[in-house]
């Protein structure tokens, strides 16, 4: 397969001239962990491993490679082996944060161009979340586009679509059937040779069906969804990169039941663009829009002109981002300062020996 069609292009070039002249091929991550690697390279696949540099000048967790990197590896000895020594700056990144009280990033996937928010329309089906992951999918840098499916057991797939416009006006919203596989022919304007597409959604919402339908196999196992609740177990428990066989890339990703903000708040301004609108109208440029005077947002809200539950996920997503980006400026600082700590004192060793 030629690089191109694994997704490479001018700013790759680019960012691939330093390891020029190294012994270093570009691969593209396929799946994995922080330990063990599968890589697409023009000579095939490779099983790949990090660098022990590379493992050691690495702190933070989401400088480890993800699925859809692209990096700079250099082929084993042995056939389709590769040792990973540095990931090329991304195009795009699909964050959260990890489960628990660690303050680290976890990138689900990277470098993609379209990423569709799944959303069953079933009991799956949630307003909020839709607007939860819409903000980190804008914060990604990729292109988010909402998919509804499972639009055959739905009498209202009409009224939701108009729902979900309202919600994110210029998002693409289109309905789907996996499982009937009607809707399917939406994808040829998004698969398109050289371009990753990624699919993101809570368990049961019908990813992997949606993927085996793209790709004409039962390649992805799918679960069957608890009829109380439309829950679904986590069929995908990895990501994956795979080409489809019309051109083109898409990213299957885990099901997500907890999806923490990463990042900052510039993902919030496309979401509640609304929102963001009528705080420029409040009295004070740092409005907090609680209790403050003049608050153009709150007068909004008592006077019906704002949902109140769109408010509400509003502030939640504002403030958790607030916290995220405090946390992580914090950790940076520390491991910083636990840097020039050991360097200090390699040095005050060095010059105690040398007396």
């Amino acid at each position: 397969m030629l690089l191109t069609d694994l997704g490479w292009d001018s700013h790759f070039d680019n960012a691939f001239e330093p390891y020029m002249g190294k012994g270093f091929a570009p691969m593209r991550i396929a799946r994995g962990s922080r330990e063990k690697y599968s890589a697409y390279g023009e000579a095939g696949e490779y099983r790949c491993e990090i660098s022990g540099r590379f493992r050691y000048e690495k702190e933070i967790k989401g400088e480890f490679p993800a699925v859809g990197d692209w990096v700079a590896a250099a082929a084993g000895p042995k056939d389709e082996t590769a040792l990973i020594h540095a990931v090329l700056p991304r195009k795009s990144v699909f964050s959260r944060k990890v489960a628990g009280k660690v303050s680290d990033e976890q990138v689900i996937a990277a470098n993609i161009d379209t990423v569709f928010i799944v959303m069953g329309l079933d009991l799956n089906y949630n307003l909020r979340r839709v607007e939860r992951y819409m903000a980190l999918a804008w914060e990604s840098g990729a292109l988010p586009v909402v998919l509804l499916n499972k639009e055959d057991i739905c009498k209202e797939t009409g009224d939701r679509i108009l729902e979900i416009e309202k919600t994110a006006p210029g998002t693409a919203v289109h309905a789907v059937s996996a499982m009937n596989r009607s809707g399917m022919e939406i994808f040829k304007e998004y698969i398109i040779k050289g371009k990753t597409i990624a699919f993101l959604g809570s368990s049961g919402a019908g990813k992997s069906t949606i993927i085996n339908a793209l790709l004409g196999t039962e390649r992805m196992k799918v679960n069957e969804v608890s009829a109380l609740g439309s829950r679904g177990r986590h069929t995908t428990t990895f990501g994956e990169l795979i080409p489809l066989p019309e051109g083109g890339l898409v990213i299957d990703t885990p099901g997500m039941r907890e999806l923490q903000v990463w990042g900052d708040e510039e993902g919030l301004s496309y979401v509640f663009e609304d929102i963001e609108e009528l705080s420029r109208g409040c009295r004070f440029r740092d409005c907090g829009h609680e209790s403050e005077p003049g608050c153009a947002v709150r007068g909004a809200l008592e006077g019906g002109y704002l949902e109140q539950k769109r408010y509400d996920n509003y502030m939640k997503l504002k403030k958790e981002f607030a916290y995220m980006s405090k946390r992580a400026t914090m950790k940076a600082s520390a491991i910083e300062k636990s840097k020039w700590k050991a360097i200090k004192k390699q040095a005050k060793d060095y010059f105690k020996n040398e007396k």
